[in-house]
Order: structure tokens, then C-alpha cells, then sequence
């Protein structure tokens, strides 16, 4: 599930807990999810030599050897053994993610778990337990989003495999979402997962950028860079939209006119997005014409939301990660109000420098 500008609808840290009397089931199931992922790991070394393994398998198995090692060198992201194995799990999702938020709200749902803290999406090893959760939610009133999610991440307490459910990606993106999970490793904010998401999408981002140049991708780097143009293009019209609904979903308004301005907005808002993709010459992603709502809202803020002010962090860090990584561990240990006011400014010093860069055509 890799379309542009949603690249993934979230990526669920699972981690084996005991079991408790009120959520002894949820954990039972994360426990022997991640105990399968573990017992199917083979070092990717052994996979490549295999006399079995397709070409095709072996040679990308390669490109992500590579990547790895450019990951450590390049990146500064850890050296451990996270990503240097490959698990095929015979199937094409390795959890499915369900996000919910009120009817009338932004705010997600959140869910709390030993070690990682409280998140806004919960996952399951099983779709069926997926499915029954997100009916569950979606009888209690709340707009959901529900998913196949082909990686995830547990912050480097086990050392994660690149899974089959990815290989169905092209190589940049796969990089990508190595990137990404690996950035997690570096830092992550317990209870704040927009700022988490955000942080790891921005040195996903950068680890792209200069992986592409390093291996002189032109054609590659110019196309990568398009789709990233085309996904602030749609997050901004996103963020717009957000702001409408918060307006509509505050006023004093009888509920059934506040739920029809609401669909006409996000009617809109499809309309808007479907138009980017046209003029982008790309095809839209599937949640644009079949479930659009708060929680899908929700679940693309994750990732985006707070990217234009580490963006501007590793700007004034004039582009050095070592630098960009201490700033960010240091926003990360303020109080959540202080962060986000943080946070704030410097995604008003990104917006500035925007506008002040010239424009270029991407479509």
C-alpha cells in the first residue's frame, strides 16, 4: 500500500506486552504476530546466495544491502541489526491499521501501550480482528480508517526484517520507508506521534535526496522530487480543508446541516485533490473516491503534519543531520505545549522561506 501522497496510511508500532484483564487478547495477538516476523527471518546474505531465490528478489535484496550501508555511513542512522534480514510472511499486509476520530472532530482516537506510549492508530496481525475493530468503532459513531500496512517498526527492540509485503514497491520508495523506521530508532517522542512521523519523514526525505545523487539517478531524483512537490501540493489543500471543518464542526449548528456541510467540504476537498493528480498526469489515491473522512484526515496528518517545520529545522542546521538530530532530540524533551509552539514558529520560518523561493513547474 505505497500510492503517492499516501505512501502508507501508518505504520503501527507493535510491542509484545503482557497480557492485562481488559486487553489481554489485543496483546496475545501483537505477541504471536511479532514472534512470527522474528521466526521467518533469514539474513538477507543467505538469502541472495540461495540457489531458490528469484533473480529478481536477490538483486533487490542487493539494492537494500546497499542502502543500509549507505543508511549508517551517510544518514548517521543506527548501526545494528535491523533491516539486514528478510522475513516472506505469505501474505500481502504485514498488520492492518485502524484509525478513528468523532464524527465531528480532528482529534484521533488515541490508544496507550507499555514503552512507545499512546498513539492514534491501533493494529492487528489479523484483518478479520482489524475489520471487527473498525466496525466496532464505526458503530460507536466514529469515522474510520482502515488499512493493509505493508512495515511498521519496534524502535530497534528487535531487530526488524525487510518483509515480502514490501518487494511489491518501487526501489526508491522501499528505501524510503527504510529510512523512515530506521529514523525512528534515532527518536522517538513517547505520546506524540505527529511529531514522530514528521521527524522520520523528514530524514526519509533527505536520505532519498542524497542516495539518488550519490548514485547519480537524475531521471530518478527529478521524479522523486515531483511526487514530493505533488504531495505538499495536496497536503496544503488538506490543511485548508482542515481548517473549514474545524469552523463548521464548532459552530452552533443543528447536526444534520453541520453533517451535510461536512461531506459538501470534503466533496470539495476530493475534487481538489483529484485535480492535483490530474494535472500531475498521476493516478489518485484510492482513499480520495471511497473513504475520506476525519480519520483519513487524521492519518495523512501523522506523516505531514508537522514536516514543514523539521524541514526548517534541518534548513537553519544548514542541511547537516548530526546537527538537525540534536535539535530535534532537544524539541522532543520540552513539554507538549512548549514543543508545539516550537514547532509553530518554525513552520511559519518554512511557509516564509517557500514563499520566498522561486517556483518551479512540476507537472
Amino acid at each position: 500500500m505505497k500510492p503517492v501522497c499516501g505512501l502508507r496510511l501508518a505504520r503501527i508500532i507493535v510491542v509484545a506486552g503482557l497480557c492485562t484483564a481488559v486487553s489481554g487478547c489485543y496483546y496475545m495477538q501483537a505477541a504471536r504476530g511479532q514472534l512470527e516476523v522474528m521466526r521467518k527471518r533469514q539474513p538477507i546474505a543467505r538469502v541472495v546466495a540461495a540457489s531458490d531465490t528469484p533473480a529478481e528478489l536477490a538483486d533487490r535484496l542487493g539494492l537494500v544491502e546497499e542502502a543500509r550501508t549507505f543508511a549508517v555511513g551517510e544518514l548517521g542512522l543506527p548501526d545494528n541489526d535491523s533491516y539486514r534480514s528478510y522475513a516472506d510472511l505469505g501474505r500481502d499486509y504485514v498488520v492492518w491499521n485502524v484509525i478513528a476520530a468523532p464524527e465531528f472532530s480532528l482529534q484521533p482516537k488515541r490508544w496507550c501501550y507499555p514503552i512507545v506510549g499512546c498513539v492514534s492508530y491501533r493494529g492487528y496481525f489479523s484483518a478479520e480482528s482489524a475489520q471487527r475493530k473498525a466496525a466496532q468503532l464505526g458503530k460507536d459513531g466514529y469515522d474510520v480508517a482502515f488499512g493493509g500496512v505493508a512495515a511498521y517498526s519496534t524502535l530497534g527492540r528487535f531487530s526488524d526484517p525487510i518483509l515480502n509485503t514490501m518487494m511489491r514497491w518501487e526501489d526508491i520508495d522501499l528505501i524510503a520507508v527504510m529510512f523512515h523506521e530506521l529514523a525512528h530508532q534515532v527518536l522517538y517522542i513517547k505520546d506524540d506521534s505527529a511529531f514522530n512521523e514528521s521527524f522520520a519523514t523528514a530524514v526519509e526525505e533527505f536520505g532519498i535526496e542524497r542516495w539518488l545523487g550519490s548514485r547519480a539517478q537524475a531521471d530518478d531524483l527529478a521524479d522523486y522530487r515531483q511526487r514530493r512537490e505533488l504531495r505538499g501540493a495536496v497536503m496544503r489543500a488538506i490543511e485548508v480543508a482542515r481548517l473549514d471543518l474545524e469552523q463548521i464542526y464548532s459552530a452552533a449548528t443543528a447536526t444534520g446541516a453541520k453533517r451535510a456541510q461536512k461531506q459538501q467540504r470534503l466533496l470539495r476537498l476530493a475534487a481538489e485533490v483529484n485535480a492535483l493528480f490530474e494535472a500531475a498526469g498521476r493516478e489518485p489515491p484510492a482513499w480520495i473516491s471511497n473513504d475520506l473522512n476525519n480519520a483519513r484526515l487524521v492519518s495523512l496528518a501523522l506523516y505531514h503534519g508537522r514536516l514543514p517545520a523539521f524541514r526548517a529545522l534541518l534548513m537553519r542546521c544548514a542541511n547537516k543531520l548530526q546537527c538537525f538530530y540534536r535539535e530535534a532530540e532537544a524539541l522532543g524533551e520540552l513539554g507538549e505545549a512548549e514543543r508545539n509552539e516550537q514547532l509553530d514558529n518554525l513552520q511559519a520560518i518554512d511557509l516564509l522561506s517557500s514563499a520566498q523561493r522561486p517556483t518551479r513547474d512540476v507537472f
